[in-house]
């Protein structure tokens, strides 16, 4: 339950703060424009709190459903107008004006993304060494001709600083039949060379999560060690102990707990032999994996708990920092970047070259919102700043109730010279919220559909 409240926590944070900010994209310049606002509200529904403030009065208020929030200003088109503010209302703006106050929620919410990921980069993002163990045989990166100890500085001649780095750039390439890979070597002494990686084995489910086991790139962490030993199980039996480095199983080199599980679980009730490090002595000690039941099938295990060398962790940290002009350039490249990948997204999506299980819903941000926020305050940010950008890009979208749809009504203005007659309108709105009620019922099935 405490662990439930905290993501429910997180996720109201996350989206009172990036409301507010589009909120007030709008309300920064409809007062700028000459528009009187009389109120801006956090939330739908009912007002549940408010206070007036300011030279026109407006109503500051919190609203009963906090999934979003709106700026009310003077227009005909809902109600009785005041003579002496119908120069203030915003249907009798020229088009211009009224396609700078739409637009300027997006706006706000990318530039906002902007500014927290350059904060992240003045700070210093913690990152992980991007450094390659032995790819496995028959892996598209053992075809590539990557090997253990490559680090890789680049991607399709974008560079590459951290792990997390090289999967977002992959994530970028998919679609493309290949993407290069630019690595150094031990030996090459800053030397780089090129490796083409094969994408084609890669479906467009699985670029969510298992891409880049798929193509053979694994990170190297070392030999694993035995945290703990289970008492009658397999390892116990074989006289493992914990502080024990395992170095291979069956003469395969293993580089970290997750290769020990792999080779392990593939051969349930088979006969293994582990190759251990024990204060300088290797020896190798056979043991029968135990076939246990996992999800409905047969796995083996040597029982055994794992960890990762605290002294290999320390050499792999990395931390990407910029001073403040160069973080500010860093930070737009990188929303720059999210938003196109986002719209191309939308796209893949829309003619079935990527899955739709990558629409998620409110329940999905609220646990992504939880577990960045259990990461680390920085995480946190960047967790922010990805969302802010999906809030500013969703929002642009040719949808008529969202902001984008009421700019294609002003663009259709433009060429016509004249609005959208209301009856067009009117069923604008009616297509508009019937797509967005498929929509959200869709990301609310892949949000449960994650849960079980």
């Amino acid at each position: 339950m405490v662990d439930v409240a905290y993501k429910i926590v997180a996720f109201l944070i996350t989206l009172g703060l990036l409301v507010v900010f589009h909120e007030l994209g709008h309300f920064i310049v409809a007062r700028l424009a000459g528009v009187k606002v009389l109120r801006f509200s956090v939330g739908f529904g009912r007002v549940i709190w408010s206070r007036r403030r300011g030279p026109d009065n407006t109503e500051w208020a919190l609203s009963a459903v906090p999934l979003g929030g709106y700026v009310k200003m003077v227009d005909e088109r809902e109600g009785t107008v005041d003579p002496a503010d119908l120069p203030r209302a915003f249907n009798r703006q020229n088009v211009w004006k009224r396609i700078a106050i739409v637009a300027a929620g997006p706006i706000a919410n990318l530039l906002l993304a902007v500014l927290l990921f350059a904060g992240t980069y003045v700070a210093g993002v913690p990152g992980q060494r991007p450094l390659l163990a032995n790819p496995p045989v028959g892996s598209a990166a053992g075809a590539a001709g990557l090997r253990a100890g490559d680090v890789v500085v680049a991607i399709d001649g974008e560079p590459v600083a951290s792990w997390q780095e090289l999967r977002w750039r992959l994530i970028k390439a998919q679609g493309h039949d290949t993407a290069i890979i630019a690595v150094e070597r031990p030996e090459s002494r800053g030397e780089r060379t090129t490796h083409t990686l094969s994408l084609a084995g890669v479906k467009p489910a699985d670029w969510e999560g298992s891409a880049l086991t798929i193509l053979g790139l694994k990170a190297d962490f070392g030999p694993p060690l035995i945290d703990q030993v289970l008492p009658g199980k397999p390892a116990d039996r074989a006289g493992l102990k914990a502080g024990d480095r395992i170095v291979a199983i069956d003469q395969t080199a293993v580089r970290s707990p997750a290769d020990v599980a792999t080779i392990t679980n593939a051969k349930p009730g088979g006969d293994l032999v582990f190759r251990v490090s024990r204060d300088g002595t290797i020896f190798d000690a056979p043991l029968t994996a135990e076939a246990v039941d996992q999800g409905g099938r047969q796995v083996g295990i040597a029982g055994v708990r794992l960890r990762v060398d605290p002294a290999v962790i320390a050499g792999l940290q990395v931390t990407v920092r910029y001073g403040p002009l160069d973080a500010l350039l860093q930070g737009a490249r990188k929303t720059t970047e999210l938003a196109v990948f986002t719209v191309q997204m939308l796209g893949r999506i829309l003619v079935g070259d990527a899955s739709v299980k990558n629409i998620s819903g409110p329940l999905t941000m609220a646990d992504f919102a939880g577990q960045s926020a259990q990461q680390g305050f920085l995480v946190f940010v960047g967790y922010l700043a990805l969302i802010s950008i999906s809030l500013g890009v969703l929002n642009l979208l040719p949808v008529p109730l969202l902001d984008g749809g009421h700019l294609l009504y002003y663009f259709a203005e433009i060429i016509k010279g004249s609005p959208v007659s209301d009856r067009a309108f009117e069923v604008g709105q009616r297509i508009g919220m019937a797509m967005l009620a498929m929509l959200m019922a869709l990301a609310l099935f892949n949000d449960v559909s994650r849960l079980f």
